[in-house]
């Protein structure tokens, strides 16, 4: 049996609602974060565009590993990442200078394409597990790799300082079946 709420009731209802509104986590508010060229975009922008930005975020990773200053791979890979995924792509990059560093970028990367990408959103968090092809060439001292690898890993993706970045990143697959062939260096 149904009960009609009186002025009163519909006034207190009100007064819940709005202070439920107004006292709910800022994450569930979908304010807009900027998205490297896409500009200022909003958890639901960003779900559907995902297929175009993460793209964009992957290649300003690959840009940080052709860097050869610490200053400058930490800086690059904070435009993408923070937290736990900056952490590790910065220790993977600079550990694979450890003994001797190097002199000039030892890769380039020539294309990408995304492969894959399912996601799931919890407010402005996005889980996401990724798929994508480079094809690219890697400098070793007297000779260049051209690679066509496939990637896999898991990403979330969340507003971190105004901006959507990667706070964990976990590669799950490297695919080298098209690996590419051993040029010499010039």
């Amino acid at each position: 049996m149904a009960k009609k709420l009186g002025l009163g009731g519909a006034a207190v209802a009100g007064m819940v609602l709005l202070l439920f509104l107004l006292l709910r986590p800022a994450e569930q508010v979908d304010s807009s974060f900027a998205a490297l060229e896409f500009g200022e975009i909003s958890a639901t922008e960003f779900r559907d565009a995902s297929f175009q930005i993460v793209p964009e975020m992957l290649a300003v990773i690959y840009r940080a590993f052709a860097e050869t200053e610490e200053e400058q791979i930490y800086d690059s890979l904070a435009q993408v990442s923070a937290d736990e995924a900056l952490e590790t792509l910065y220790l993977e990059r600079v550990g694979a200078m450890v003994g001797g560093g190097l002199d000039e970028a030892d890769q380039e990367l020539h294309a990408m394409e995304l492969a894959g990408l399912s996601s799931r959103q919890e407010g402005t968090t996005f889980n996401m597990n990724v798929t994508w092809r480079v094809v690219g060439t890697v400098g070793h001292a007297t000779h260049l790799h051209v690679r066509g690898n496939t990637y896999a890993a898991n990403l979330t993706i969340a507003p971190v300082d105004g901006a959507w970045r990667m706070t964990r990143f976990e590669l799950t697959d490297v695919d080298r079946t098209d690996a590419g062939v051993l040029v010499a260096a010039e």
